[in-house]
C-alpha cells in the first residue's frame, strides 16, 4: 500500500487541472506523509447547510489529514487508518455510497514498500507514476472527525506492483474528467467500478529508469 506520496504541483495548478476552487490553500508541491495535511478535492456541501442542491457545487481544493481515527474496536486511536482495503466494511460503507465524503487526492507519484533486497536484506523501495497523466487523481473517501481527514482507497495491485512484491495499490482514477465527476458525484453503482487496478502499460517504476 502506498506510505508516501508526492504531489508537485502548487494548489492553483492542482486546481486548474481538476476544475476546482484553490481557495487560499498554500500548498507549493511537496511529499505527503501519514498525519500530515494534504490537499484534496471535494464536491460537497461542506459550506452550505441544508439538502444538497441539484446542480453540481463547485469542486474546492481543501487541506485534509491524511489518516482517519480508527473504530473504537481498534483499541489504538493513535494508529489512524491510511487506507480502505475493504470498501464494504460497515466502518467506510456509508460514507462511500454517500458522494460527498468522496475525494479525489492529487499526486505525482507514490511510494510503496517491495520485496526485501536479497543482498541486504532490507525492504526496497518503489516510487510508482502513471505515463500518461504527470497530475493524477487517486480515490479517496473523508470523515468529518473531530480533524476533518480523508484515507486512499485500495486495490489488487497490477503486474508491474505484483513483481515488485507489492500486495495492495492505490485506486488511480482514469486521465478522464469523467471518470473524476463520477467518483466525486455518482452513486455508488457507477463508482465502485472505478475501484480497479491501473494498467501496467501505463505506469512506470521511477527508480527503475
Amino acid at each position: 500500500m502506498p506510505t508516501l506520496y508526492r504531489l508537485d504541483a502548487a494548489a492553483a495548478a492542482i486546481a486548474a487541472h481538476f476544475g476546482a476552487r484553490a481557495g487560499n490553500d498554500p500548498w507549493a508541491g511537496g511529499t505527503i506523509a501519514p498525519h500530515s495535511f494534504a490537499p484534496v478535492i471535494t464536491s460537497g456541501r461542506e459550506e452550505v447547510a441544508g439538502p444538497r442542491p441539484e446542480a453540481e457545487p463547485p469542486r474546492r481544493l481543501i487541506p485534509r489529514l491524511w489518516g482517519v481515527p480508527p473504530p473504537p474496536s481498534a483499541g489504538d486511536p493513535s494508529r489512524l487508518v491510511l487506507t480502505v482495503r475493504n470498501p464494504g466494511s460497515p466502518f467506510w460503507i456509508g460514507n462511500l455510497r454517500n458522494s460527498e465524503f468522496r475525494c479525489l487526492a492529487p499526486a505525482s507519484a507514490f511510494m510503496a514498500w517491495g520485496r526485501s533486497d536479497p543482498a541486504t536484506g532490507r525492504r526496497r523501495q518503489h516510487w510508482f507514476a502513471p505515463t500518461d497523466q504527470p497530475l493524477f487523481a487517486m480515490a479517496g473517501v473523508w470523515k468529518d472527525s473531530e480533524i476533518a481527514s480523508f484515507a486512499l482507497l485500495t486495490c489488487e495491485p497490477n503486474a508491474l506492483l505484483r513483481e515488485a512484491g507489492i500486495d495492495r495499490m492505490p485506486v488511480i482514477l482514469p486521465a478522464d474528467p469523467r471518470a473524476w465527476t463520477t467518483w466525486l458525484r455518482g452513486d455508488w453503482k457507477r463508482a465502485e467500478p472505478l475501484i480497479t487496478p491501473y494498467s501496467s502499460s501505463l505506469m512506470r517504476d521511477l527508480a527503475a529508469g
